[in-house]
C-alpha cells in the first residue's frame, strides 16, 4: 500500500475486516481490509470484472463474504436480532449501476415504495417527503412521469432519490456514471457531492469514472488481483510511480 489504511478514530461508518470471497474455485477478494469514516466519500478503483461491485454486494448482503467481518455503524450483521435488522438496513442506501426504477409505476409510486414497505409504516400521505427529495435532485416537475419517459441520467437522478426517501446515512454507488454522456455524468457527480454537502452521508462508489473521482472523492483505494494495493487523495495517486495506479489517471 502507498498510505496505510485509514485507522478508527472512533467515528468509522463502516468496517472490512480481512474479508474473502470465492465462487467456486476462483476467489475475487483475498483480503480486504477498510475503514469508512462518518461524512467521508472514498471511491473503490480497479479493472472491470475484480470485484469491486462484489464488495458492495457484501456489505449489504446480496452476497455473503466467503470469511471475515464487515462492520456497519459498529455491528455486524449476522449479530442483529431479527427485529433490528429492518431498521440497520434503513440506514444504507444501495443506487444500483441501472437504477432499478419500477416500469409500472409513476415517479412518486416509485419514491413511496420503500416507505410503504416498512414494517413500521402508518398509512400516512408521502407527498411532502417526495417531493423533498425529487426537489433534493432537481426534478420535482417528473413526480407524475413513468421511467419509460425519462432519460438515463434523469432514471439516476430518481434512483439517488427514492433512496433518500430513508434518510440513509451511508450510500454505497454502483457505477452510477456508467452509461451516461459527459455532461449528464458530470450533472450526477456534482449531484453526489451535493448530497454529501447537504446531507452529511457517507458515501462508498464503485466507478471509472475519473472526472467523477476526481470531483467527489476524499480518499481513492484502487483494488488490484482482489487486494487493495494503493490508498490515498486523488493528487497523491496521480502521482503514483506504480504503473497500474497511474494507468487510472492517464486518460482523463
Amino acid at each position: 500500500m502507498e498510505k496505510e489504511v485509514t485507522e478508527n478514530n472512533g467515528d468509522s461508518i463502516l468496517e472490512l475486516t480481512n474479508i474473502k470471497k470465492s465462487f467456486g474455485n476462483f476467489e475475487v477478494l483475498k483480503d480486504i481490509n477498510l475503514t469508512v469514516q462518518k461524512g467521508e466519500t472514498v471511491v473503490l478503483l480497479g479493472k472491470s470484472g475484480t470485484g469491486k461491485s462484489v464488495i458492495l454486494k457484501c456489505i449489504i448482503g446480496l452476497e455473503h463474504q466467503s470469511s471475515g467481518k464487515i462492520a456497519v455503524f459498529g455491528k455486524e450483521f449476522s449479530e442483529l436480532r431479527e427485529e433490528e435488522e429492518n431498521a440497520f438496513r434503513r440506514k444504507i442506501g444501495f443506487l444500483f449501476q441501472s437504477g432499478a426504477l419500477y416500469d409500472s409505476m409513476t415517479v412518486r409510486q416509485n419514491l413511496e415504495f420503500p416507505v410503504i414497505r416498512q414494517p413500521d409504516y402508518k398509512k400516512e400521505d408521502l407527498t411532502e417527503r417526495v417531493e423533498e427529495a425529487l426537489n433534493n435532485v432537481g426534478l420535482i416537475d417528473a413526480i407524475d412521469k413513468f421511467p419509460s419517459e425519462l432519460s438515463g441520467g434523469m432514471k439516476k437522478r430518481i434512483a439517488l432519490a427514492r433512496t433518500l426517501m430513508l434518510n440513509p446515512e451511508i450510500i454505497l454507488y454502483d457505477e452510477p456514471t456508467t452509461g451516461l454522456d459527459p455532461v449528464t455524468s458530470n450533472e450526477i457527480s456534482h449531484l453526489i457531492l451535493d448530497m454529501q454537502k447537504k446531507l452529511k452521508v457517507t458515501s462508498l462508489i464503485v466507478t471509472h469514472d475519473m472526472p467523477c473521482t476526481h470531483l467527489v472523492a476524499d480518499r481513492i483505494v484502487v483494488l488490484k488481483e482482489g487486494e487493495f494495493t494503493a490508498e490515498g487523495t486523488y493528487d497523491e495517486l496521480s502521482k503514483s510511480k506504480d504503473d497500474f495506479v497511474r494507468g487510472f489517471f492517464e486518460f482523463e
